[in-house]
């Protein structure tokens, strides 16, 4: 399996996500992909990285989402292609209407880095296969724009149809996000978002290895773990 991470002006994040899905799926099968370059280079994953893609200028994410990367993005992600949003790259696939809800700024207005607890809500997804359902997992999360938000009756539906994917364990969710949740996945179940930082908890010295699970998880969802 070969995974491509995408990489846009502003992002910082991408060469951690690179070496966390090499991790996972072996040294030199994770390649960069080029904002502007419309080929994804045949990868059999797609992650779409943290940072601050064109520095959040209009509003974070929403600029990304229109480059021409990420309308191969979403031809893949269409035909079933597994695909990772991490914290801006789950801001990027909101805006690109491949996730519902929105992001806003969390509620004590202020860019925050702490170590959370995430409880997995959805095992079943292209991207948790490898945890469990109600496994807590260590991952930090670092971000000021990251308070995922839906009308209710959007979150009753997604609660409805099993699509919340993660949510903060009791006393995490700092940023205020709605219903508690910091993680979703399409109704095909191969796009999945989140804005905690899963690539950097795939080393013990690190603090944890919990994210590492979620890069392993395409590997049990094609069956060649």
């Amino acid at each position: 399996m070969r995974v491509g991470v995408v990489q846009f002006p502003g992002s910082c994040d991408e060469v951690d996500a690179l070496l966390a899905a090499e991790r996972a799926v072996g040294a030199g099968n994770a390649e960069l992909l080029w904002h502007r370059d419309r080929d994804l280079k045949g990868v059999d994953a797609v992650v779409v990285p943290g940072g601050f893609s064109y520095g959040d200028y209009l509003r974070a994410g929403a600029i990304a989402a229109l480059s021409p990367a990420m309308e191969s993005v979403a031809a893949f992600a269409r035909d079933g292609g597994p695909v990772l949003g991490i914290c801006n790259g789950f801001q990027v696939l909101c805006e690109a209407g491949l996730l519902p809800g929105t992001m806003l700024m969390n509620v004590g207005r202020r860019f925050v880095f702490r170590q959370v607890e995430l409880d997995v809500v959805a095992a079943d997804t292209a991207w948790t296969r490898a945890t469990r359902r109600g496994q807590l997992l260590s991952i930090p999360a670092k971000h000021q724009t990251g308070r995922w938000y839906a009308p209710d009756e959007t979150v009753e539906r997604l609660v409805a149809d099993d699509q919340v994917v993660f949510r903060y364990a009791a006393g995490d969710n700092y940023n205020g996000s709605s219903d508690g949740i910091a993680g979703v996945c399409n109704a095909a179940r191969n796009v999945v978002g989140l804005m905690p930082h899963p690539e950097h908890a795939v080393d013990p010295l690190t603090g944890s290895a919990d994210g590492l699970l979620l890069f392993r998880s395409p590997l049990e969802a094609a069956g060649v773990a």
